[in-house]
């Protein structure tokens, strides 16, 4: 059986080498144009420096194309596939049947990847778009842990999971916040490096503020607590999950890299022996609870059915 990999998403280029270091087999990246909810911007000079400072460690890149595409930009898929596929990029994640028809006809030979982050939620639809040429898909935010593991039972290609990090509760391809603030005659610059910081939707009653951020693609809320299933991995490993994701969507460099380090021992004790994972599991919880941001609370998503947005 193949090791899971260990995928995560990092800001910058300069986080690259770091994050190989801490353990990381394989990157997200991608730039907003194109890309869904991404952790860093990264231009075309950017991702040609990503891919070969990965390759040079003997690690892989994927780069997204998973935004929902309207008319103005279908013309410019086959030009960006195409210089995916010099750059040597090892995949290209997409939701949008447009960037599958592109790929077809510009670049037959880029292995895809599916997410749509809502719908792969049986293993038929994963197989589905299997059929139609992706290699992998990934599985909806919103199944529980049984049924990850039947739909990896039975379907035919790769199955990512996320295992760390916030997820998205609402999008809009409306630029809300920025809509509001011009109707006030405010000035408000749309950007996701710049709105990370102090942009939430605050609900008195639970408690709780929603992260927002609003990009080219439209406005972002987000989960107000961190998913960590750190403990709760033999599962997914003893069922041949292929790939686990780190979501560094709105962290520090500093903080994904810790936290790639703590996942990489688990993976790699559960390789070694399950029962020496099974033995450190709750050390390896209370160490990514230590650096956790104390307005990140960590639950378990819906991988128990706990979590109700």
């Amino acid at each position: 059986m193949t090791k899971t990999e260990l995928l995560v998403t990092p800001t910058s280029v300069e986080d690259i080498l770091p994050l190989a270091e801490a353990g990381a087999d394989a990157f997200v990246i991608g730039e907003q144009r194109y890309g869904l909810r991404l952790a860093g911007e990264f231009s075309r000079n950017d991702v040609e420096k990503a891919i070969e400072l990965a390759h040079s460690k003997g690690k892989k890149v994927y780069v997204a194309m998973n935004a929902i595409f309207h008319n103005e930009k279908v013309d410019e898929l086959p030009d960006y596939l195409s210089f995916l596929s010099s750059a040597n990029a090892d995949a290209v994640i997409l939701g949008d049947p447009a960037v599958l028809m592109a790929a077809k006809e510009a670049v037959p030979e880029m292995k895809l990847h599916w997410s749509t982050e809502t719908t792969g939620t049986n293993w038929y639809t994963c197989d589905y778009w299997g059929r139609k040429g992706a290699k992998r898909a990934v599985l909806a935010r919103e199944i529980n842990m049984d049924a990850i593991v039947e739909i990896k039972e039975n379907a035919k290609v790769e199955i990512e999971v996320q295992v760390h990090g916030m997820s998205c509760m609402f999008q809009s391809k409306r630029s809300l916040l920025g809509h509001y603030f011009e109707y006030q005659g405010k000035v408000m610059e749309i950007e996701i490096r710049k709105q990370q910081k102090n942009m939430f939707l605050h609900d008195k009653e639970r408690e709780n503020k929603y992260p927002i951020f609003e990009d080219e693609n439209g406005t972002h809320i987000m989960s107000p607590n961190d998913i960590c299933i750190i403990d709760e991995l033999q599962d997914m490993l003893e069922a041949g999950v292929d790939s686990f994701k780190i979501d560094g969507i709105l962290k520090t460099p500093e903080y994904i890299a810790a936290v790639t380090k703590i996942y990489r021992e688990a993976i790699d004790l559960y390789d070694q022996d399950p029962d020496l994972y099974e033995d450190k599991k709750d050390e390896l919880l209370a160490a990514i609870e230590e650096i956790q941001p104390e307005n990140r609370p960590l639950d378990t998503g819906f991988f128990f059915k706990e979590t109700v947005y």
